[in-house]
């Protein structure tokens, strides 16, 4: 947990957003996995943790702006429940902890919320995504659960993700320190990159650092040779030298930051020239992408510089032709490269996702493109000091859009389909950094994982028995 006066400084900034009524934010619950009491790994609500701090479960909190108060609702555990769970901080106790004045049972929940219904105060909460918390806002509000979400604040989203898009000080040092753990899970992974070694062993392996390091992975690790699948969580192959090993895993910190790369490596520690000709321009996108990124600038243009090296690279191998501009702007780079260049990270992997990516990818600031690949791009808009994004261009030949494309003529002034057809056993790159807007420029969060031709096959290598 951070200082008490980092919550307390979050919340006046929230405060001085919202323009008046209640603020609601609920806490999750335990899911269970197939009975009651044998649940999922517990994750508490992002907004909650940010605002106020509290890692358990079953809480929820009301900021009333109009009166300029505070309230935490719970309820202390009985001994009945210290049998199994040990001694547990009080309400007033939490509550002192993240500088919350009062506290109330969590019965008295929905008195609060409908006294202030019946004198017309406004409701604010954040679009909910788990069912029991949409039906528990239901309760709540006095309407049908299809209606709840309709009824969320744009005014309290919009100013969540104003105050959670810059990190603070505390949040960049939570982050940096994990990324030794993150470094740790690739560079296991990439010595792992063996003949014989299964997707399944390498994964768990990750998984087993990522909770040694403090924390749970940030999302289900993809670890595959069939990297041209974009987010293939099918871990049952075994690997054979010459294959390419795609793993793209995070870790979450101690207090729930996430990490988010991806390194994609040759078995046995060599890539071929065709390989490493592709993988060669994967590097090029994301690090002249990188230099490209800083305050003032889009991340729509970060991306479609990665875009123009893509297809430079691509149209020299013979793989594209014509004006790499223009081949660009038609879009026919994505049919290789179907995804965005990055996204926001911080306490959510895909930060704040849950708001809706495109408001917190693009606000009001510009429509997102409905074009193909670039429809993909989850974060458009300015970028400023102190925002955490990914960086992640890739290359892919995936056979059921490549027969597609082929069969409909799509962006065939651009695409040389003959020779495409020889690489369509080829899987799939992608190379993705954590990265910092600083005042003028960025750099990668923590040490960099190997990412050249020559660190990568070093690396492979060393696992070599």
């Amino acid at each position: 947990m951070f200082s008490k006066e980092t919550y307390i400084n979050r919340r006046k900034r929230l405060q001085n957003k919202v323009e008046s009524g209640l603020v609601l934010m609920l806490g999750n619950s335990d899911v269970p996995m197939n009975y009651k009491d044998n649940v999922y790994h517990f994750r508490q609500d992002s907004t909650f943790l940010y605002f106020f701090g509290i890692d358990l479960q079953d809480h929820a909190a009301i900021i009333d702006i109009d009166n300029n108060k505070e309230y935490l609702f719970g309820d202390d555990v009985s001994v009945g429940h210290i049998i199994w769970m040990g001694p547990q901080p009080t309400m007033v106790e939490k509550a002192d902890r993240v500088g919350v004045e009062y506290t109330k049972p969590m019965a008295e929940l929905s008195k609060m919320i409908s006294d202030a219904l019946k004198s017309g105060r406004p409701i604010h909460f954040n679009p909910p995504y788990r069912g029991e918390n949409i039906m528990w806002l239901a309760d709540l509000l006095g309407c049908h659960h299809g209606e709840v979400k309709d009824k969320t604040s744009l005014e309290l989203t919009k100013a969540c993700i104003e105050i959670r898009s810059i990190k603070e000080a505390c949040e960049i040092e939570e982050m940096e320190r994990h990324m030794a753990v993150a470094y740790k899970m690739h560079t296991t992974a990439m010595r792992m990159a063996q003949n014989g070694v299964s997707e399944q062993e390498i994964t768990g392996a990750m998984e087993g650092i990522s909770m040694s390091g403090g924390g749970m992975v940030s999302f289900p690790i993809i670890c595959s040779k069939r990297g041209e699948t974009l987010h293939n969580h099918d871990h049952s192959n075994i690997l054979k030298t010459g294959d390419l090993l795609l793993v793209d895993g995070g870790s979450e910190s101690p207090l729930h930051y996430a990490t988010d790369h991806t390194r994609t490596s040759p078995v046995g520690g060599q890539f071929s020239q065709r390989q490493k000709e592709i993988y060669q321009i994967v590097v090029d996108a994301n690090n002249i992408s990188r230099e490209a990124t800083k305050p003032g600038i889009t991340y729509k243009e970060a991306h479609l510089v990665a875009a123009r090296v893509i297809a430079s690279g691509l149209k020299d191998l013979g793989l594209m032709k014509g004006d790499v501009d223009e081949a660009v702007a038609a879009g026919a780079h994505a049919m290789f490269f179907p995804h965005g260049l990055g996204h926001m990270i911080g306490l959510d992997v895909h930060d704040m996702e849950d708001y809706n990516d495109t408001l917190v990818g693009y606000m009001d600031e510009m429509e997102r493109s409905t074009q193909f690949g670039l429809a993909a791009l989850r974060l458009g808009r300015t970028l400023q000091p102190n925002w955490v994004v990914t960086n992640e261009p890739g290359i892919y030949f995936i056979p059921a859009l490549i027969d597609q494309w082929k069969a409909d003529g799509t962006n065939a002034d651009f695409i040389n389909f003959d020779k495409v057809e020889s690489y369509k056993d080829f899987g799939g790159v992608r190379l993705e950094d954590d990265i910092l807007i600083t005042d003028d420029s960025c750099r990668i969060l923590g040490e960099r994982i190997p990412i050249t031709v020559d660190e990568v096959e070093a690396t492979v290598s060393e696992g070599k028995k």
